[in-house]
């Protein structure tokens, strides 16, 4: 009875029967967005980040309220969320307005393979479309190990570097460098890839000419590869991929979203490269 009396001008906790799937998502990366288009989940989208590039008719459809660092919170507040879908510690300035704001937010932070996979998963659960999100999630498995596959059957391994930014040198992080492997290569800066943070990924020039990569891929997080300005770093015309031409770009939104693009596309780009002959 007591227990009763003190829940008074509370209203009563929820049952299974009152617990919906949010009906008004904003998505503040991309790959949020592209996962809940797969699901066929668009329609709660009410909001995505001015970056956001996959699908297409995402940014066509939906108010653009975010950088990556930076969002516009008054214009987040006025579509009336009930859960805004975060990523990273670079966003927890947002998350935290937010939620000061009273808005509901989930931060995902999945840094490789498995946790894209994951991320996909617990986004499908979170709308009511486990069913679905598993599906998507084993079909990105069975992509990758096909590609796997293709790669055990071929008699070399490349040594890849994966160049995230150039200003300082910043290599792969973990998920790129388990699609270099899935897709044949072998990533030089494999001790690296765990480390979250870029600032801890930074590498030194010498270092790379040390390790000799066979193919160096540029995806410079947002601006064009400069093959050119690569080539002309003292001491890299010694390395294998400069002096057979084997510089490569990939597009930063097919490989540095962590979401499905990045095991679809990202990972087939991948492979076309480390795949193909040696270039003369």
């Amino acid at each position: 009875m007591a227990g009763r009396a003190a829940l008074q001008g509370y209203p009563p906790p929820l049952t299974p029967h009152d617990m919906y799937p949010p009906e008004r998502i904003v998505c503040l990366t991309e790959e949020t967005t592209e996962t809940l288009y797969l699901l066929g989940e668009q329609d709660r989208i009410v909001g995505v980040s001015g970056y956001t590039v996959r699908p297409p008719q995402a940014r066509r459809e939906k108010p653009r309220v975010s950088a990556f660092i930076s969002a516009d919170i008054p214009k987040i507040l006025a579509l009336r969320p009930d859960l805004v879908l975060t990523f990273s510690d670079l966003q927890a300035d947002i998350v935290a307005a937010l939620i000061r704001a009273g808005v509901a937010v989930h931060a995902f932070n999945q840094r490789t393979v498995a946790e894209i996979l994951d991320m996909i998963r617990i986004l499908g659960a979170l709308v009511g479309a486990h069913e679905r999100a598993e599906t998507l999630a084993n079909r990105l498995t069975s992509n990758l190990e096909d590609a796997r596959q293709r790669a055990a059957r071929r008699s070399n391994r490349p040594r890849v570097y994966f160049e995230e930014w150039d200003e300082p040198m910043i290599s792969g992080i973990a998920w790129v460098s388990e699609l270099i492997e899935a897709a044949g290569g072998v990533d030089i800066f494999p001790e690296l890839a765990p480390r979250k943070s870029a600032k801890d990924r930074i590498v030194m020039p010498e270092e790379v000419i040390r390790r000799a990569p066979d193919i160096i891929i540029g995806s410079w997080c947002g601006k064009k590869f400069r093959s050119e300005k690569v080539v002309a770093r003292p001491g890299f015309e010694t390395i294998p991929a400069i002096k057979r031409g084997r510089l490569h770009e990939i597009k930063s939104p097919l490989i540095l979203q962590p979401g499905p693009a990045a095991l679809t596309d990202g990972l087939a780009a991948l492979e076309a490269i480390i795949s193909c002959p040696n270039e003369t």
